[in-house]
């Protein structure tokens, strides 16, 4: 008898928001008012017109301008309308909310950060476990509500990095291992009844065709 074909389960697709004015420079965390930069925008439809192909089933942003302003260009490519998602909202940095790179770096606690993250938290705000954890949970509501469908997030990047190391199974304390860059794509696909596969990272430019299998493969 033929092997019977399984459907290939859900694709997630985590693109960070375009540059902002501020990125490399600032850690803007969760303050309104922080918009693209017109290299922000180009990132912007770069990222839609490589999405624009694929069989998504929905879009969802996080709240914050930036990514909203990301996810638009995708709505005006492929006639979705973005869903505001809290659980992809960028982590909350607390007291370090707006304050210089260059400064945070001097301090003791970041080096905390860059080499203990599973158990740091930010002064006054969320720990990276926390931010793992609800996007875990987030995770795994897009997989039973989208199933063998392609689901696109706009979001930021430490939130895709938390997802990221989830899916590949490595200790959080491997969270600044991964690089994500603004108006990048990333994929992880939610086969059914087996741990999820990590398709891509930080994907920049190129097609994103092969990502989503032909009907009927094997997931």
């Amino acid at each position: 008898m033929p092997t019977r074909k399984r459907p290939p389960g859900t694709l997630v697709l985590l693109v960070r928001h375009g540059q902002t004015p501020t990125t490399g420079r600032v850690l803007p965390g969760r303050a309104p008012g922080l918009h693209l930069s017109e290299a922000g925008i180009r990132q912007a439809e770069n990222a839609a017109a490589r999405l624009a192909g694929l069989p998504l089933a929905a879009l969802y942003t996080s709240p914050l301008e930036r990514a909203q302003e990301t996810a638009a260009a995708t709505a005006t490519a492929t006639g979705l309308a973005p869903v505001v998602e809290p659980d992809l909202l960028e982590c909350d940095f607390g007291a370090w909310t707006g304050e210089s790179l260059a400064t945070l770096g001097r301090r003791k606690e970041w080096r905390a950060l860059m080499t203990s993250p599973s158990t740091f938290r930010f002064p006054g705000g969320e720990s990276l476990a926390e931010l793992e954890a609800r996007m875990v949970s987030l995770l795994d509501r897009l997989r039973g509500a989208h199933q063998d469908g392609v689901a696109v997030c706009f979001t930021h990047a430490d939130p895709i990095r938390a997802a990221l190391t989830f899916a590949m199974g490595a200790p959080l304390d491997a969270f600044h291992r991964v690089n994500v860059g603004t108006g990048s794509v990333s994929a992880i696909r939610f086969p059914h009844d087996t741990p999820p596969v990590v398709l891509g990272v930080n994907s920049l430019h190129g097609p994103l065709d092969d990502l989503v299998p032909p009907t009927g493969s094997l997931a």
